[in-house]
């Protein structure tokens, strides 16, 4: 028998006797996707929703086919388009109508091979909320604060705090808490939103109009103001509209459909008329605003997803999108972590370009589509109307594609 010595082996950390807790603050499409993601991995999942029930606005979505297959990747079995309206054409305009580009979405999706979704965001809601069904979801939980014991003598678990002095544990906190997120709050501090210089007026209304086709999207460009078309199905219009207007009104803005029929006075008929059947409650009136891009999401076991983590403006329609595939690379990245703070940030750096280069673009778009001087108005149309196919094609394909990562 040998006499050499030999160094033990360091002693391994007993498996886990149950699964890792994770802790949602948010039950909107990225805080629901997360939750069903977080499951998929092996965790419990527990989601608190400030909102005293789970009712979504009455808005639409643009679930574009990158989101579609970060969906269908989890395999949760989510029919969207039975429930919604698949993109079928893509048509941008002047304010009278006449063809400005059709841009190349149908190809491109047929090429991806995941379809681009028009839905409402209460059926998207309910979509994801059946997929999630068994997480206990706690409305009424308003978060306040967080801690965890950096020493890490408890493994690392974190504490949240609500307004009614309830409190919470877990092995992971997941702040999907939106544009004003309690928990970005604490990990950052106070913040001032970034305001785009104009009003966004949003409806969902039975809809229908000889010039808008069934799979339709129309946007309207005219001088500071736009306005969309959207088929969210079941014979239902999305219509937004956008007019450029000083930040202190947008923000608090308490007029009526007399004034938004005003603002595309000589417009389109099918515009006007999807104004004029719009009931004066059905209007939901929203700032433009997002924030200044954050470079680090979360510390320790906590992070950030969705407008939580890179709020957008609204010109590429990728702001659910890239809270789903946050959700999505997020479960990926925690499925059998051992250390949770690393896993974490590994999610954090896998998203980071990607979420960027969004939110930088919706900025640069939304700043150029609303372009109001006799100058840049037809600097704008032209740029669109003479870019190279390839070129729109590359550009609008980039954003289609989910880069499925390996982890």
């Amino acid at each position: 028998m040998s006499d050499a010595t030999t160094t033990p082996e360091r002693p391994r950390r007993a498996p886990r006797k149950a699964p890792r807790k994770a802790l949602v603050i948010g039950a909107g499409i990225g805080g629901l996707t997360a939750a069903a993601a977080l499951r998929k991995a092996g965790l419990d999942v527990e989601v608190y929703e400030r909102a005293g029930e789970l009712r979504a606005a009455g808005s639409g979505l643009s679930v574009m086919s990158n989101a579609i297959a970060a969906l269908d990747s989890l395999g949760l079995g989510i029919d969207l388009a039975g429930r919604g309206q698949p993109l079928e054409s893509y048509h941008v305009r002047t304010p009278r109508g006449r063809l400005i580009r059709e841009f190349p979405f149908p190809e491109i999706i047929a090429r991806i091979g995941a379809p681009s979704v028009l839905i409402t965001r209460a059926d998207l809601q309910q979509a994801l909320l059946e997929a999630t069904e068994g997480i206990p979801i706690i409305t009424g939980s308003t978060a306040t604060a967080f801690e965890w014991d950096e020493t890490g003598a408890d493994d690392g678990g974190v504490r949240v705090t609500f307004a009614d002095g309830s409190e919470a544990y877990g092995d992971v906190l997941i702040g999907a808490d939106g544009f004003h997120s309690a928990v970005r709050r604490q990990l950052v501090g106070p913040e001032d939103a970034q305001d785009s210089g104009y009003i966004c007026w949003l409806a969902v209304v039975p809809y229908a109009h000889p010039k808008f086709a069934p799979g339709s999207v129309i946007h309207y460009w005219g001088a500071g103001r736009r306005f969309g078309l959207v088929d969210v199905g079941g014979g239902r219009v999305y219509w937004w509209g956008t007019k450029n207007m000083p930040a202190e009104r947008s923000r608090s803005w308490k007029g009526d459909r007399t004034e938004i029929l005003a603002t595309y006075g000589g417009w389109a008929d099918e515009v006007r008329h999807a104004i004029e059947v719009t009931p004066d409650d059905a209007v939901i009136a929203v700032p433009s605003q997002d924030r200044a891009f954050l470079e680090r999401w979360g510390r320790g076991p906590v992070t950030l997803l969705g407008d939580a983590a890179h709020p957008m403006l609204t010109s590429l329609g990728q702001g659910c999108c890239m809270a789903i595939e946050d959700a999505v690379v997020l479960g990926r990245a925690l499925a059998g972590a051992e250390d949770v703070p690393a896993a974490l940030r590994h999610y954090e750096d896998l998203r980071r370009e990607r979420t960027r280069g969004m939110v930088a673009a919706s900025r640069g778009i939304s700043t150029f589509e609303q372009s109001e001087t006799l100058i840049r108005r037809p600097v704008r149309d032209a740029y669109f109307r003479f870019m190279p196919q390839r070129k729109l094609t590359r550009m609008l394909q980039d954003a289609l594609t989910f880069q499925d990562v390996a982890l």
